[in-house]
């Protein structure tokens, strides 16, 4: 396997220990702690564009043809198979989710961030164990 795509691996399998260490208690926390709740979201955002940018970089070691936007990147995989299709649809609104993080922070309500997007985390794990069988 490419080690740049280990790296990628490494990097995202680091942010989700990270995210799943800040999880118990999180929207009471959310609410009062600006401290965890920056950490939350910076640890979301840091694993939101990793797994896009390990994307990319499956895409370049795949010489597959470039995404026109990060959204793409995932349809991209789903069409080479290395990714369930479906998977690669549904999980292609990570895309949509960082850039919400990067522009529209003020915005984020503490139900959304921990029930919705804490409870599709296991959709990162997924990612990552497709690529892994895909790039062996």
């Amino acid at each position: 396997m490419n080690e740049r795509v280990l790296q990628k691996i490494g990097r995202v399998s680091e942010y989700l220990s990270l995210i799943e260490s800040l999880k118990e208690d999180c929207e009471a926390k959310f609410m009062k702690d600006p401290i965890y709740r920056g950490a939350l979201l910076h640890y979301l955002y840091l694993m939101a564009d990793t797994c896009i940018a390990l994307a990319e970089q499956v895409i370049r070691y795949k010489k597959l043809r470039p995404p026109q936007s990060y959204h793409e990147a995932f349809g991209i995989l789903g069409e080479a198979g290395v990714l369930d299709s479906e998977f690669a649809y549904s999980f292609a609104t990570i895309a949509g989710f960082r850039n919400f993080l990067a522009h529209d922070y003020e915005n984020i309500e503490a139900k959304v961030i921990c029930h919705e997007v804490l409870g599709k985390i296991g959709d990162v794990e997924n990612f990552l164990e497709q690529i892994k069988l895909s790039c062996e």
